[in-house]
């Protein structure tokens, strides 16, 4: 990989982790147009340092919010923050049992399988097109949604669904606040992102890496600063009703990949 096309991954990693059109379908795609076989050792140095970077992006723009829950765990202060954690931990068992136990089918279906990415995101076109037509809502986000949430944040996994926009969905779906459901949906990824990183460097899958240093901080610094973008942008259009949008893009894009991929 070239330090252009780690450029153009690190830009689309990190807009598309946060804007509701699929950051893995995106990614698939792209790589299908460079025309490269990335399913190797080094493909999953740059996926992970691509994700790490947008799991960066997501703590800088919400440091505030993540200093506040780290200081009531630490000191066992009963409230708002450590109900919060509690919730995005639940939220995460889905997501890990299904990582734990189908990873190799999960990893099948990234194998350039583009008529697949494209009926995924006509999925996530059909979720965002229906959340947008709900009515801001006031409910609470209660343990047995933030369970929900995690079960569509699973099936997220799939190249094509878009995990923010799954997730952002469905917590509108079920009336909770709009900015809620935006930050209930980007803070609780993160803990599975570093896990996932965690998992691969102790099962020693980067042991015989030998991708170039500057590709990698080329895709990480790209990726880090469209992620802080793109995180802060999707919050104004969640509480504004403009999913709609991102609901005729993902339309649009899946239609050509399943006309491509056929």
């Amino acid at each position: 990989m070239n330090a252009i096309e780690a450029l153009i991954l690190g830009i689309v990693q990190g807009l598309t982790e946060f804007l509701p059109v699929s950051s893995s379908g995106h990614l698939e795609l792209v790589k299908a147009l460079f025309g490269n076989d990335y399913q190797n050792q080094q493909s999953l140095m740059v996926t992970i340092t691509l994700h790490a970077a947008t799991a960066w992006s997501t703590v800088f723009v919400f440091r505030k919010d993540i200093l506040k829950i780290l200081s009531d765990l630490l000191t066992f202060k009963k409230g708002k923050s450590l109900d919060f954690s509690l919730k995005i931990i639940l939220s995460m068992v889905p997501a890990v049992f299904v990582g734990l136990f189908f990873e190799d089918f999960i990893a099948s279906l990234f194998d350039g399988k583009i008529a697949l990415v494209g009926a995924f995101l006509i999925c996530t076109a059909v979720l965002l097109y229906m959340a947008d037509r709900v009515r801001q809502g006031d409910q609470p986000l209660n343990y047995v949604k933030a369970l929900s949430i995690g079960f569509i944040q699973a099936v997220a996994i799939l190249p094509g669904i878009s995990r923010s926009g799954a997730t952002i969905a469905l917590a509108v779906l079920l009336k909770i606040d709009r900015d809620q459901a935006a930050r209930f949906s980007f803070l609780m990824v993160i803990p599975l992102i570093l896990g996932s990183m965690a998992k691969s460097i102790i099962d020693g899958d980067l042991s015989q890496e030998s991708a170039s240093i500057l590709p990698l901080l080329l895709g990480f610094l790209s990726a880090f600063v469209s992620g802080v973008f793109a995180c802060r942008w999707m919050m104004a259009l969640v509480k504004k009703s403009q999913l709609k949008y991102f609901s005729l893009y993902c339309l649009a894009v899946g239609s050509i990949a399943i006309l491509i991929g056929f």
